[in-house]
């Protein structure tokens, strides 16, 4: 099967033609699933008009947290065969020229770290470096895991990875999500690796990051240490 990449979506049209278009050059034979939650700016539709068989939209009514829509387009992709898969934003704040990059790795789990030897943000006002740095190493501390960027949203997976981290439902959204999913990886014995990537700041449309989003990650996190 093609190389499966999960992004969600809610208003992103103004990104979309940007995305496909990096990803078609940089990436071969990949097939690109949007689970859309509902955009009324019209990024299902326009998704549809863009595919060449390549992309494949998968709609829900309303959004339903991030997790949610990952392992949605998770179990959709797994479903058809998937043996690589790739998930990423859809605000062109993970580079598709990076994509190619990740898959290259040998480890059943790749990281797109902003936080190894090479690896940055760009455009990222003071505020959302310190939390993303707060929360990295709050879930470093609690988990005692050795990974430098354990809330980005840009990652790799084999086949074998994804499922074991989908063998229980999973209980976070947002930054917790991203934290959880690779601590089951880790937990299970599966091998994990870093490559530097540089996350840049969205140029159209608008964050979904929230206060809440911040606040569960915070409570969450000591939570997985708890039930291990």
């Amino acid at each position: 099967m093609s190389i499966a990449i999960v992004v969600p979506s809610y208003n992103e049209a103004e990104n979309l033609p940007q995305l496909v278009e990096g990803l078609r050059r940089n990436v071969p034979g990949m097939h690109l699933y949007l689970v859309d939650d509902g955009s009324p700016d019209g990024t299902a539709d326009l998704a549809r008009g863009l595919s060449s068989g390549d992309i494949t939209v998968l709609e829900r009514d309303s959004k339903q947290g991030l997790a949610s829509a990952y392992c949605f387009g998770f179990a959709h992709v797994l479903k058809e065969g998937a043996e690589r898969i790739v998930q990423m934003d859809a605000d062109l704040s993970h580079d598709p020229a990076d994509v190619s990059r990740l898959l290259s790795g040998s480890s059943d789990l790749v990281l797109g770290s902003r936080y190894v030897a090479g690896g940055g943000t760009r455009n990222w006002p003071l505020h959302r470096r310190l939390l993303s740095r707060f929360g990295s190493t709050w879930s470093r501390c609690w988990l005692d895991l050795p990974y430098r960027d354990l809330t980005g949203g840009f990652k790799a997976w084999t086949r074998g990875a994804l499922e074991q981290a989908l063998r229980e439902p999973v209980a976070s959204d947002g930054y917790a999500f991203q934290v959880e999913m690779t601590w089951r990886v880790h937990q299970a014995g599966l091998a994990i690796e870093e490559l530097p990537i540089v996350f840049t700041e969205r140029e159209g449309g608008v964050s979904k990051m929230s206060r809440r989003i911040a606040i569960e990650a915070a409570w969450l996190v000591p939570s997985l240490r708890w039930k291990r």
